[in-house]
């Protein structure tokens, strides 16, 4: 019985590890993407930072001359990134969480927290289920339509030069509102980080989205390996 513990054990640490890799893996392939994407914006683009959170993001590529819609419904977060970035004229804040539909919707936060709100706005999250989340309470939040700012930026400009999405499970609704109406054709490069290990629930749905667009779209136009 021992032994089989231990077996158990070793197990259940060797594939903490190998998560550990795969999330190392994911971040340095970001931040190779992220220096890119930097060398394809220039002023007069317009990108679209949806999840924005403190502006970890925003900041450079804001540094590129591009104009920066920065949206971030968590009130933390968002006087964070207000302080960051202001006096930088070519970023515009939204106090506004992104859906398919505009409204308001409740944000639930997680449940930790008061005690670390740094580390607990990036899990705040409009969609309920998910681990380690507060869904007693919620904060009423403004909602933007993003597939219809898509479709306005790309009439007035030819384009969404880039749009990143990082928005704890919300981005199925949109990203598969996005492959129906091939609203991607209008984005010069999306990137998503999606959250199926979040919401078990959810996966068949992530797992038939990617494939979709794997098949309509090559990476370098439609990324959903975000982190």
């Amino acid at each position: 019985m021992v032994e089989v513990d231990a077996l158990v054990a070793l197990q259940a640490q060797y594939d903490k590890l190998k998560r550990r890799q795969a999330r190392n893996e994911r971040a340095h392939f970001a931040r190779g993407l992220m220096q890119g994407i930097m060398s394809m914006l220039k002023p007069g683009d317009v990108v679209l930072d949806c999840g924005a959170n403190i502006g970890e993001v925003t900041e450079p590529l804001a540094a590129t001359g591009a104009t920066v819609h920065a949206f971030e419904p968590d009130p933390y977060a968002f006087e964070q990134i207000s302080r960051r970035m202001q006096g930088v004229e070519n970023v515009v804040l939204h106090n506004a969480a992104v859906a398919v539909e505009a409204g308001k919707l409740r944000l639930m936060r997680a449940v930790n927290f008061d005690d670390n709100p740094k580390a607990g706005s990036v899990k705040s999250t409009l969609i309920a289920g998910a681990r380690n989340i507060n869904e007693q309470d919620g904060i009423e939040v403004d909602v933007i339509a993003l597939p219809d700012l898509i479709r306005d930026v790309a009439g007035k400009h030819g384009e969404v030069a880039f749009l990143k999405m990082d928005i704890e499970g919300a981005e199925l609704d949109l990203l598969e509102q996005m492959h129906t109406d091939r609203l991607f054709d209008l984005v010069r490069l999306t990137v998503a980080e999606t959250h199926e290990n979040k919401f078990a629930d959810l996966r068949p749905r992530f797992a038939d989205l990617r494939a979709a667009v794997a098949e309509a779209y090559p990476i370098t136009h439609v990324n959903l390996d975000w982190i």
